[in-house]
Order: C-alpha cells, then sequence, then structure tokens
C-alpha cells in the first residue's frame, strides 16, 4: 500500500532531461518556415535547380554582353566578307558548322559575314528585357485586378469576369501586327509598345488565378479573425490575403516568362519586332528562312538559344510549383 499520492514517470522528468529529450542526434528539433520547407524541397529537385542555374546563366550573358562581346566575340554591326564563302554565290560562310572557328565561336551570318555571337547575346537582351517587363506589367494588374474582384465580389466580381473574358477572346496577334506595323520604328519605342501589349493583354490569365484563390482564402478563419479586430478591406488584403497568395503569383509569374519570351520572338519573325540591326533572336530565324539550305546552323543557333530559355524556365517553374505546394508528394 502506497502512502501519499501517486507520482508517474513523467512527473519526475528533470529540466535538463526535458531539454535533452528535444535534441535528435545532436541537433535541437527546430521549427522551419514555410519558404525554410519550399526551400528544402526545391533543392531536392535537381531538374529544377539545372533550370534555374541556366536561368541565371542567361541573365548574366544578357547583363555582361558587352564585356562577353569584347572578350569573345565582334562589333554587332560590323562585316567579315573574307569569311563568306565567293565561289558559292557569296552566300554561306567559309568552313563548316557555319564558319564556326576559335575567333567565331558560333559562326557568321550568310552573306554579310557578322559574327553570330555577339547577335545571340544582344539578343538575349532584347527578349528576356521585353518578356520580363511584359511579365511585371501582367502580374500587377492581375493582382489588382483578381483581388479586387474575389474579394469584393457582388457586381465588382461579375463586370471584372466578363471584361477578362473578353480581353481572352481578343485576337491578339493580329492587333499586335496592325498596331506595331504602322509605329515608327525605334527601339525605345517599339520596346515600350510591345511590352504594353504582351503585358496589356495577357494579365487575365494570372487574373483568374488570383480572384479564385481570393474566393476562398476570404471564407477563412483569419479572416473573419481579422475582422473580428476591426481590420478594415485593406488592411485584410495587404496582411492577410497577398502574403498567401505570393505563391501561385511567383509560381505563375515564372511560367508565363517564356510565353512572353515566344511572343516577342513570334513578332519578331513576323517583321514587326524590334527594329533592325538591333540583334533578336525571333528576327535571326526570320532571316535563316532565306538561307537555311545554304547554312543550317544560323537557323540552330537561335533556334537553341530559344529553346533551352523556355525549357529552363519551364522547368524551374514546375520545380517551383511542386516545392511550394503542401499536397505535392515529390
Amino acid at each position: 500500500m502506497t502512502l501519499g499520492p501517486v507520482t508517474s514517470s513523467t512527473d519526475l522528468t528533470t529540466p535538463a532531461e526535458e531539454e535533452a529529450s528535444t535534441v535528435t542526434d545532436g541537433k535541437k528539433i527546430e521549427g522551419r518556415s514555410l519558404g525554410r520547407i519550399a526551400w528544402t524541397r526545391l533543392k531536392r529537385d535537381k531538374v529544377a535547380l539545372t533550370g534555374g542555374g541556366i536561368i541565371i546563366f542567361l541573365i548574366l550573358v544578357a547583363i555582361f554582353a558587352p564585356v562577353l562581346n569584347k572578350l569573345f566575340g565582334h562589333p554587332v554591326n560590323e562585316f567579315h566578307q573574307d569569311k563568306i564563302d565567293p565561289n558559292l554565290g557569296g552566300i554561306p560562310p567559309i568552313g563548316t558548322w557555319g564558319g564556326i572557328s576559335t575567333d567565331f565561336l558560333l559562326g557568321v551570318q550568310p552573306v554579310t559575314g557578322r559574327d553570330l555571337f555577339s547577335q545571340i547575346i544582344y539578343g538575349a537582351q532584347t527578349s528576356l528585357l521585353i518578356a520580363l517587363l511584359a511579365t511585371l506589367l501582367a502580374v500587377m494588374i492581375g493582382i489588382v485586378v483578381g483581388i479586387t474582384a474575389g474579394f469584393f465580389g457582388g457586381w465588382i466580381d461579375s463586370l471584372f469576369s466578363r471584361f477578362m473574358d473578353l480581353i481572352l477572346a481578343f485576337p491578339l496577334i493580329l492587333f499586335a501586327i496592325a498596331l506595331i506595323s504602322v509605329l515608327p520604328p525605334t527601339y525605345w519605342y517599339r520596346v515600350t509598345v510591345i511590352v504594353l501589349i504582351i503585358g496589356g493583354f495577357s494579365w487575365p490569365y494570372i487574373g483568374r488565378i488570383v480572384r479564385g484563390q481570393t474566393l476562398s482564402l476570404r471564407e477563412r478563419e483569419f479572416v473573419e479573425a481579422a475582422r473580428s479586430i476591426g481590420a478594415g478591406n485593406f488592411r485584410i488584403i495587404f496582411r492577410e490575403l497577398l502574403p498567401n497568395l505570393a505563391a501561385p503569383i511567383l509560381v505563375y509569374s515564372t511560367l508565363i516568362i517564356p510565353t512572353n519570351i515566344l511572343f516577342e520572338a513570334a513578332l519578331s519573325f513576323l517583321g514587326v519586332g524590334v527594329p533592325s540591326p538591333t540583334p533578336s533572336w525571333g528576327r535571326l530565324l526570320s532571316d535563316a528562312v532565306n538561307y537555311y539550305e545554304y547554312d543550317p546552323m544560323y537557323m540552330v543557333v537561335p533556334g537553341t538559344a530559344i529553346f533551352i530559355t523556355v525549357l529552363a524556365f519551364n522547368l524551374f517553374g514546375d520545380g517551383l510549383r511542386d516545392a511550394l505546394d503542401p499536397k505535392s508528394n515529390r
């Protein structure tokens, strides 16, 4: 018979033992933020990291294009007629693989003999600049319209939703060709108009995503709790909804950048992109149509640059989506 209260084994744990119980293999168990969890998951995705590494490399190439051109290339508009074969009509470059050599790393252009390496690295500036600016514009408009429609609902939601449907039904490529073809062929004028066209007509895609997520989030408990303590609409939108919308916005942004790159290349291919002599991957492909029988590499090089860039953004975007999705099994 025991005299007095029974003491369980758990009541006899000392503070030192409690601290030791939180240590596993010499490391304390620490709480992790959602960002840290996402980064841990992303690090395990080697394909996504490879895509991210290629993206960083392309951005650095675009930023340091003048330096790279001085080290490994030639001036953009410098002609090298001595690299063109006069025995074949003065069209194809001398040598195999489009004239690739230690002096011309990616060969030369047919007829003109301009360095293709300098065209590619400066073309990266054009493509990435337009794609990133257009994406930024589309994301900003999509966030504002999507949150406004989803949060307030009612006639505001109906109005913005029908407006997004109208924009999505608009023949964008025909409008872009018709508008840009009558504009002055000035570089910054063309770039500004192309960015406005791409960003101004692609925002409904992200607007729909933000609207759908907002419709779900506005009914959650943390929003009701914010209302119960007197938080206004703007505080709820900026302090409660936007942080929870960051993941889908970030993922979709990485996925529409390659779409914008392809759209800019298509406009340049059709002759309504950035004006000559500014290098552009799309215009290089357009010029290569006339010479691919003589010099296939003239088409392969810019086509490969576009392919690698778009693929890298898509791979990184898919990996980022899986890393930020708590329901993903990867």
